[in-house]
């Protein structure tokens, strides 16, 4: 065969190598390209792209084999180039600069997001002539938007949200007419939007919300026919919306807030019936509510919050069946609340706050089941509070405050046991606040001040433990003491008792308030010491002014007779102390000890009328700590199931200790005496002094007595709880003694001491205990010292200071 019939068959061979060869060569660059953009990263970011590697000589040598990355991660290859990279939230660390766009030139798909890339985004990523979708969100971009974007008139989808992005938008984005997603939202452009956007009419969704963008929305908006989310909230955008936006028939998503727009909203809004959310909050909109909206059956959301709208409630908003969030709070809306929201069955949120709204709340919205937050408050609202809102079972909000409100507060509430907060403030209620109101677990706030609320403060208010925000109950007409039960709000940080008719003192469980930053109790009928609470040491006078006798270290106040001045207390369970009376001096101080005394040892008359005589004193101590004593035996039986074993926590000489959880959640240590059926002397005689000294003492490091019961078949005597027990139970375990280091055991001692100092010399009558010993101090969760068992206890008489210092020594 002639070399002329060889030569065509030759030529072809030569071309087939040949474009291998460059294809090969294509390849190698593109893999060369990645590689090096790797080693521009951060060095853990090496270890993560290990697949992309090259030979050690790749990048010299001339004639090493071909390597393909169409297999390494985040790459995808079609006929064998790289057409897709794909490295979402892996922790990539660096800029783009050593990225050589260029050697890509068949790169469709590129997204890193979520990353820590940083830097500029260089204008040659205008290089992939052939990218469809650009996703460089969630990153630390700076600089400006690259011009050059433009040029990639293939794109789709370019996203560049949540970076730190700066100057103007590009008008040359207007060239990316096939650009379906724009997505610049949460970075730092400002200047106008640019009219331009409208030429990108195969658009469908626009976030360009959280910027420093200002002026108006151009016309050209209403260019976008196919838009389905339009989103510029969080800019300065002003003016009116332009006529235009009528046009934006595809709309589902709208969000419109945080701007200054004004005017009236579009007429025709929602007229293709298929808007779902629609927010124009905390703009300057003014006029009424277009029709479009009240016939907008597919709303799911409507916030027109913060604007200036006018108009009939009533008659301007209508029935939407899937609506789940409303507020049209902070306006002018009239009118009177239609029971057509019930109907609303799906709705989660009603908020018309601050509205010139009057009339009753419709009993019917009671049936709107699935409320989570309902606010009424500051409009011109009348008649009672609606008993049906107790069916709200899901309610965590209700606020009805700065009203016209009247009645008593339903018992009702109790049954919102989801309520987190209650503001019910500046309205016309009256009666009493019922006791329900502490079946509410999760309440953090509650607020029923400024009303002609009477009688006392539920006892069961103490039982919100979850209370932190706020506690008022300020300008009333409350009266009685201040439970003590209050002092179980060791969350709470405001409390305002102020400008009520209270009595009494301020409750020594006040002492472990820790969270309390605010209290007032001005204006009331209180006397006696403040508690040692931080807050109560650093508040102002005008906290605690016009009060009967109230005492304390605070400047404006009389100083505490010294008799009545407490130091710091703890325990969270702590109920009550009885307060020792300011004993006078001279005579009278040595009557009452001498009776005391005589009660103690010498009043061993008829046994009935010694019995008669206890009880008496027994009944007067109940009445003054508001105690129901079979209620408390009953309870603390409950509790241990009889007193059984396995409740037991103690036991000593004089009875046995069990670990109580009373139906408040309260828990206390009750000690059980021995049986008073036949009751010795003895056993009779240490009751009786356990109460006598335990009524005395107010001390930090000295057990708290709650309270006593003298039952047919047990006397018992009710401590506070402390969690880790006897001292001596302690270092009798190997383990809890090793934990209880040196720094640990001085506290203890100085506890020990600062509790028997107080006993000697700063009660009145002094007291001696005469039985003190490891297994008689008792340890809280933080190792600090109570000491118990003051059943051989002795009181001395004003002048036995002889007596107390032999036995201090």
């Amino acid at each position: 065969m002639s070399f002329k019939a060889l030569f065509p068959l030759f030529f072809c061979i030569l071309l087939q190598f040949s474009f291998i060869s460059n294809f090969a060569g294509a390849i190698q660059q593109e893999a060369e390209a990645l590689v090096e953009w790797k080693q521009s990263l951060h060095s853990l970011n090496q270890s993560f792209l290990s697949s992309w590697s090259l030979p050690r000589d790749a990048l010299t040598a001339k004639n090493s084999n071909v390597i393909t990355p169409c297999h390494w991660l985040g790459v995808g290859c079609e006929n064998g180039s790289v057409t897709r990279l794909n490295l979402t939230n892996v922790g990539l660390t660096g800029t783009l600069y050593a990225f050589n766009f260029s050697s890509l030139p068949n790169l469709s798909f590129l997204d890193l997001h979520d990353n820590n890339l940083f830097g500029n985004i260089p204008s040659s990523i205008s290089n992939l002539t052939k990218l469809t979708s650009l996703h460089l969100g969630n990153n630390q971009f700076t600089g400006k938007m690259p011009e050059d974007l433009g040029k990639i008139t293939t794109l789709t989808n370019l996203n560049f949200i949540n970076n730190f992005l700066s100057g103007q938008i590009p008008s040359s984005l207007g060239n990316l007419t096939s650009l379906t997603l724009l997505i610049l939202g949460n970075n730092r452009f400002v200047g106008t939007i640019p009219p331009e956007v409208g030429y990108m009419i195969s658009l469908t969704e626009l976030r360009i919300n959280l910027n420093n963008l200002t002026g108006p929305i151009p016309p050209s908006i209403g260019n976008l026919r196919g838009l389905k989310t339009l989103s510029v909230y969080g800019n300065k955008l002003s003016g009116s919306l332009p006529k235009e936006f009528d046009n934006l028939t595809n709309l589902t998503l709208c969000f419109l807030s945080n701007n200054t727009l004004s005017g009236s909203l579009p007429e025709k809004i929602c007229q293709g019936g298929i808007l779902q959310d629609f927010c124009a909050s905390n703009n300057r909109f003014s006029g009424t509510v277009p029709k479009g909206l009240k016939n907008c059956t597919s709303l799911t959301r409507l916030r027109l919050d913060r604007n200036n709208f006018v108009g009939n409630i009533t008659e301007d908003f209508a029935v939407y069946p899937v609506v789940d969030y409303i507020d049209l709070s902070y306006n002018n809306f009239e009118g009177e609340i239609s029971s057509d929201w019930a109907k609303c069955k799906n709705m989660t949120s009603l908020k018309i706050s601050d509205n010139n709204i009057t009339g009753k709340i419709p009993p019917e919205l009671g049936k709107a089941t699935k409320l989570h937050y309902l606010d009424l408050s500051s409009n011109q609202l009348v008649g009672e509070i609606p008993k049906e809102l107790g069916n709200l079972k899901s309610l965590f909000n209700l606020t009805l405050s700065n009203n016209k409100l009247s009645g008593n507060i339903p018992r009702e509430v109790g049954n919102l046991l989801d309520l987190a907060s209650l503001d019910l403030g500046a309205n016309g209620l009256n009666g009493t606040i019922p006791e329900e109101i502490g079946n509410c677990p999760k309440m953090i706030y509650l607020n029923l001040s400024r009303n002609g609320l009477n009688g006392v403060i539920p006892w069961q208010i103490g039982s919100l433990v979850s209370l932190q925000v706020l506690l008022d109950l300020s300008r009333n007409s409350l009266s009685g003491e201040i439970p003590l039960q209050l002092g179980n709000l060791d969350n709470l940080e405001e409390l305002d008792l102020s400008h009520n008719n209270f009595s009494g003192q301020i409750p020594s469980t006040f002492d472990q308030m820790q969270s309390l930053i605010s209290v007032d109790v001005s204006y009331n009928n209180l006397e006696g010491p403040l508690p040692y609470g931080k807050v109560f040491m650093n508040s102002p006078l005008v906290s605690f002014m016009e009060n009967k006798a109230l005492c304390g270290n605070i400047t404006g106040l009389i100083p505490c007779p010294r008799a009545l001045n407490f130091s710091k207390r703890k325990g969270k369970n702590a109920v009550a102390l009885i307060t020792a009376p300011i004993l006078g001096v001279g005579v009278f101080v040595c009557i009452v000890v001498a009776v005391a005394l005589y009660l103690l040892k010498g009043g061993r008359g008829v046994k009935g009328e010694k019995n008669r005589k206890v009880g008496s004193q027994r009944e007067n101590m109940f009445s003054i700590w508001s105690f129901d004593g079979k209620l408390v035996y009953e309870d603390i039986k409950q509790a241990t199931k009889g007193f059984d074993v396995k409740y037991c926590i103690g036991e000593g000489g004089h009875g046995t200790v069990y670990k109580a959880v009373l139906s408040t959640g309260q828990i206390v240590a009750v000690k059980k005496l021995k049986t008073i059926q036949n009751p010795s002397f003895e056993n009779a005689k240490n009751f009786e002094a356990e109460i006598e000294a335990l009524s005395k003492i107010r001390h930090r490091n000295i057990v708290k007595l709650n309270g006593f019961c003298s039952h047919a078949q047990h006397s018992l005597l009710v401590y506070e709880y402390l969690e880790r027990g006897s001292l001596g139970k302690l270092l009798g375990i190997e383990k809890e003694a090793r934990e209880l280091d040196w720094e640990k055991r001085v506290i203890v001692i100085k506890g020990i001491a600062n509790a028997l100092c107080y006993m000697h010399y700063d009660c009145s009558p002094p007291i001696i205990h005469r039985d003190l010993s490891s297994n008689n101090v008792l340890l809280d969760r933080d190792y600090e010292p109570r000491v118990s068992d003051f059943g051989t206890a002795r009181l001395l008489s004003l002048d036995s200071c002889r007596n107390i210092w032999l036995h201090c020594s």
